[in-house]
């Protein structure tokens, strides 16, 4: 599938109203949010969008609607934060640059797990010239932060162990002060390796309240469901099958199709 059927997903977004980052973030950033991720054949994901019936706005800034993002991951050689995540641990993290292509800014980034499994995200700016590895300070800021946050640090050194690079568009719904956000051409590549793409598919994720919002209600609607996918976790299970898969099994043998990117 040429990568024109998932950029065809959110063209048709583009006759929806706009909203700027500062009324989507004053309106939908406050409250507490479930996360819902789906993972959505192209084709499907372009007729659900067309016949949601809601109010709906799409985040606008210097005329574009669609912006690249740029994820480097370290972890350990023996993927010590993989394998937290994958067994499901309590203190486990995730370390990374998230760059703002469109911007040129970037960010290294420490999430945790808080109380209640609630995901906690720490970040600092960041070279951008750095952003496939850690220097001294963001090294010194990943200890701190860790320290603090789980009472630990890894003992063995850290690398970039995977890249993941995608488009987002981020949808507003004022009628219930959420968000959801539409990622296309997902890419995931491990270092010195070659790069996979998503093939024919696009990652859905719903931001709202305890209750599900209108378009999780939608998606249901067509036999749609959440999938447990994490970009780093599952990119790391799709491209190293030696891996203990464990909390993505279902959604890399029924939902997660790579194709070499071209």
């Amino acid at each position: 599938m040429s990568t024109a059927a998932t950029a065809a997903v959110v063209s048709n977004l583009r006759f929806l109203p706009p909203v700027g980052l500062e009324e989507l973030n004053s309106e939908a950033a406050l409250q507490t949010r479930v996360d819902r991720k789906y993972v959505v054949p192209a084709g499907l994901a372009r007729q659900l969008l067309s016949t949601f019936r809601a109010d709906v706005r799409v985040l606008e800034m210097d005329g574009s609607r669609s912006f690249a993002y740029d994820s480097v991951y370290f972890d350990t050689a023996n993927l010590d934060s993989y394998r937290l995540a994958a067994h499901g641990r309590r203190r486990r993290y995730k370390i990374r640059t998230r760059t703002y292509v469109d911007s040129a800014v970037s960010f290294l980034e420490v999430k945790t797990e808080g109380a209640r499994e609630a995901t906690v995200k720490e970040r600092i700016a960041y070279h951008l010239d750095d952003r496939a590895r850690l220097t001294a300070e963001g090294l010194d800021y990943v200890r701190e932060t860790l320290t603090a946050a789980v009472g630990s640090v890894p003992v063995d050194p850290l690398g970039p162990v995977l890249e993941t690079r995608y488009n987002r568009t981020t949808l507003y719904l004022p009628e219930s002060g959420s968000r959801a956000t539409i990622d296309t051409h997902v890419t995931w590549q491990r270092p010195s390796h070659p790069a996979w793409v998503l093939d024919d598919a696009v990652i859905l994720e719903t931001k709202s309240g305890s209750t599900a919002g209108l378009l999780d209600r939608h998606l249901w609607a067509y036999g749609v469901r959440p999938s447990r996918i994490s970009k780093f976790a599952t990119g790391m299970a799709a491209l190293c099958p030696d891996l203990p898969a464990n909390r993505w099994n279902r959604t890399l043998s029924r939902s997660l199709s790579l194709r070499p990117a071209v």
